[in-house]
């Protein structure tokens, strides 16, 4: 799960045009200065030094451990927006859920029971 780093993928240059354009204009008149804003200022969570190359080594560590031992999911966020924490939370309650429904082998592979 990659932050939404700033370069090399452009992240917020791309994130923030909507396709409406009608529904666009409605929100320039009403938020155009925080709209136009909020890329650099989300952008400033980065460190400077923060590289999409993280995001690549992570996949390869992950894809490269033997099965069982992989992660169910891997954070790169040099922001520490939290998002961490959220998925965290939404992952064990959908675990709990798996086991109460009689399903929690789904999440351990095949053969690691």
């Amino acid at each position: 799960m990659p932050g939404a780093y700033p370069s090399g993928i452009n992240h917020f240059a791309h994130a923030a045009t909507p396709a409406d354009t009608e529904r666009a204009v409605d929100y320039e008149g009403l938020y155009g200065e925080a709209i136009r804003t909020v890329p650099d200022r989300l952008a400033s969570f980065f460190p400077k030094d923060a590289s999409v190359q993280e995001v690549a080594d992570a996949i390869v560590k992950a894809v490269a451990a033997p099965p069982g031992a992989r992660p169910w999911r891997v954070h790169i966020d040099p922001s520490h927006d939290g998002s961490e924490v959220v998925w965290a939370l939404g992952d064990r309650i959908r675990a709990e859920f798996l086991a109460n429904s009689g399903l929690g082998d789904l999440l351990v592979p095949k053969g690691h029971r």
